[in-house]
């Protein structure tokens, strides 16, 4: 620091000279010493001989000197830190203490993102994973939880093989893993050790809340803990809901969060397989909420959609939209009819052009430019197949109309997420 002497407690016209230079330290503040000096923090690097002596003989002509200040004061922008630099801080400073060296790797090891559920932190698998961390013991999960103001920490996150989906976490801080996530009023309850939550369907759960369904029946097909079926009952004034799950961590956790929510009665949980599910002609809105394709549920949602009325379907899957590719120059203002196949998957010019006679295009009140192609493809291939679904079971025409193609996120690179919402409705004699 340039300690100026006590003949001008206060060198503003010194503060201004180095920052002109851009020599002043703004992580700290200027602090008063013993005698009545004031130090000023300088970026020592910076600091050479020509700058004191311009000190000393300038218009504000003070005593000057280098002093060195052990705790120097931070100044009001440094002390305001992010929670992860707060992290950072506490961690190293507990790894100093414990006797270890503070390197390259551990500070590429401190996480910098992590998912908040009430009092518990959900650390990502791949942080805190050098052995000098595993040294530290319980004290590691102690001060991240304090760093972040929390009473539990948990970690890991990536989902085990399977149909049930369950998350592959550790507790490493509290007693159990039970936690309370709020979205939107809505409250949902779970088990981060047994039950994934997705914060990435948060768009398409605000949707769904604003949808029109007073008076509606809903069967939601995948229900897991709620993601769905809880905005439906909540904010879309579904009158009732059958929820299917064969999770049966997630049935427990959606069983309490209808609970929370005051929507228990006007819910009934199918746990076990879908495919087997007895349910027949009660909907008038299915919710088919599994990536990456739920086509395994099509025929259960035909199934259980109202036979002499129909209704919506809501189809989530997961399409590849590779970057187009440039056209060559001569064939550039050619008119080219889409390619399309038959819901055999073979091509049939014939056959397809009947086919979209009952198949409405895409869109009723959507923007179409926000629309890929790929998509378009997939959702009118998807209008066929649930068309010829419901015309084998019913034993009679209908009509499939594609409402609206929503995307969700992006699940891969060139990997979306999209959820069709297709009007199926039978034709009238």
């Amino acid at each position: 620091a340039a300690e100026g002497g006590s003949a001008r407690p206060c060198p503003w016209g010194c503060r201004e000279y180095l920052e002109v230079e851009q020599i002043l330290d703004g992580r700290y503040r200027l602090q008063r010493m013993p005698g009545g000096g004031v130090a000023l923090p300088v970026l020592a690097e910076k600091l050479t001989e020509r700058h004191v002596r311009a000190l000393q003989s300038g218009p504000q002509a003070l005593p000057c000197s280098q002093a060195q200040i052990q705790d120097p004061v931070p100044s009001k922008a440094a002390a305001v830190r992010t929670p992860a630099q707060q992290l950072r801080r506490a961690l190293r400073r507990l790894v100093v203490a414990s006797g270890e060296s503070w390197t390259p790797e551990l500070e590429r090891d401190v996480p910098r993102s992590w998912q908040r559920h009430g009092d518990l932190v959900l650390l990502g698998e791949e942080s805190l994973r050098a052995a000098p961390w595993q040294r530290l013991g319980p004290a590691l999960w102690e001060t991240v939880a304090s760093a972040l103001g929390a009473r539990r920490v948990a970690q890991g996150g990536r989902v085990s093989p399977g149909g049930t989906r369950s998350p592959r976490v550790a507790l490493l801080l509290g007693q159990d893993g039970w936690v309370q996530h709020v979205d939107n009023g809505v409250r949902y309850t779970f088990d981060v050790t047994k039950c994934m939550f997705s914060p990435g369907n948060i768009t398409e759960k605000l949707r769904v809340a604003s949808l029109p369904c007073a008076g509606e029946v809903l069967v939601d097909l995948y229900a897991g803990i709620g993601y769905f079926t809880l905005p439906y009952l909540v904010h879309a004034a579904a009158a009732f809901a059958h929820a299917c799950e064969w999770n049966g961590h997630a049935v427990e956790a959606l069983r309490r969060s209808l609970a929370l929510n005051g929507v228990q009665d006007r819910c009934r949980i199918h746990h076990g397989d879908n495919r087997q599910l007895q349910l027949r002609d009660v909907a008038d809105r299915v919710n088919l909420g599994l990536i990456p394709s739920s086509e395994e549920g099509w025929p259960v949602a035909c199934r259980v959609l109202r036979k002499d009325t129909g209704g919506v379907l809501h189809i989530h899957h997961n399409v590849e939209a590779l970057p187009a590719r440039r056209q060559p120059a001569a064939s550039r203002d050619e008119p080219r009819l889409p390619q399309k196949a038959s819901s055999d998957g073979q091509e049939d010019g014939e056959r397809e052009h009947e086919s979209l006679k009952d198949t409405e295009p895409c869109d009723k009140g959507m923007q179409a430019a926000r629309v890929r192609p790929e998509w378009q493809t997939w959702a009118e291939a998807a209008a066929r197949r649930v068309r010829a679904l419901l015309e084998e079971l019913h034993g009679r025409p209908w009509r499939t109309s594609i409402l609206h193609i929503e995307a969700v996120k992006s699940y891969a690179p060139h990997v979306h997420h999209i959820v069709l919402d297709l009007e199926c409705r039978p034709t009238l004699p």
